[in-house]
């Protein structure tokens, strides 16, 4: 089924979109990313955004200038405090052969929501494929906010109040001096968020801990917590609550952060030459607190 209810400006129709799963995901087609956005265009891709959660693209072959620019239209970009590219600072370049295995390991290849070290996370993210493998290399993103509706009542009452540790101490091992890491303990220390984040655009609740930068539930002991944080992490990996997408050169996915994680499958030997852009978001609050 083809959705076309979306505002995009002057040229009705010219713009279609294609639920790829029932929980999350729709390809889109019918516009060119290289292009400068109008507010039509926009304000309708914002608004498939929150409504689908993921938007992914086919044949879109970006310069990184053009990427920047992209995702520009939907906020302040991050800078990556350690993997930032070093002539373009908003881009987080990842490639398969000059990453170590660890990463993929103990990052890419986890479940995660990006930057929730952060006290403000990232709102969301702009991802193009350069290279891909010819078989493989896929990425999951996963209905953070599906995944908190169907917790069992008693769960989600259990975690409505409850705040988590945050940190960005997986990236510690990529650093290759005590200088390095202390500089960026001092920058990141541990931040509080909410264990399930009101979404600041459509006030739905979505779970907000994840298995990369999560690391404690506060009040809870060692055990309580880490027994709490494994039903948590589990729901997310619900096959209902996800979409898979196949990547080829051109191909980009742009995710709402705040509702969403992901997950990028090991599981190729081929070039994998990805460029991320990320877009700077709100501090998170809970329910029953306010934005800050």
């Amino acid at each position: 089924m083809t959705y076309q209810s979306f505002d995009f400006g002057k040229a009705p129709g010219s713009v279609s979109l294609e639920p790829l799963q029932p929980s999350l995901g729709a390809l889109v087609t019918g516009i060119d990313l290289r292009q400068p956005l109008s507010e039509g265009y926009r304000i309708g891709l914002k608004t498939a955004l929150l409504r689908y959660r993921v938007l992914f693209f086919r044949d879109q072959h970006l310069t990184r200038e053009q990427q920047i620019a992209f995702a520009a239209n939907f906020g302040a970009l991050e800078v990556h405090p350690v993997f930032a590219h070093p002539d373009y600072p908003e881009i987080l370049p990842l490639v398969s052969n000059q990453l170590r295995e660890r990463y993929r390991g103990t990052t890419d290849s986890n479940w995660h929501a990006d930057t929730t070290f952060r006290p403000n996370p990232s709102a969301g993210a702009v991802l193009r494929a350069i290279e891909s493998p010819s078989l493989g290399g896929d990425t999951v993103f996963a209905n953070a906010v599906d995944a908190y509706a169907q917790l069992p009542e008693a769960i989600r009452e259990q975690i409505d109040g409850l705040t988590a540790l945050h940190d960005p101490s997986v990236f510690l091992q990529f650093l290759d001096s005590e200088e390095k890491r202390e500089a960026l303990r001092a920058e990141f220390p541990p931040v509080e968020h909410p264990v399930v984040r009101i979404h600041p655009e459509t006030g739905e609740k979505a779970l907000f801990v994840n298995s990369v930068f999560t690391r404690h539930i506060v009040g809870l002991s060692p055990q309580a917590s880490a027994d709490l944080l494994a039903r948590l992490f589990d729901q997310i990996k619900r096959p209902e609550f996800q979409v898979r997408w196949s990547w080829k050169p051109g191909s980009i996915a742009f995710w709402d952060n705040q509702a969403t994680q992901h997950y990028a499958v090991p599981d190729y030997d081929e070039p994998r030459h990805m460029e991320r852009v990320t877009i700077v978001g709100d501090r998170p609050y809970g329910p029953g607190s306010q934005p800050t």
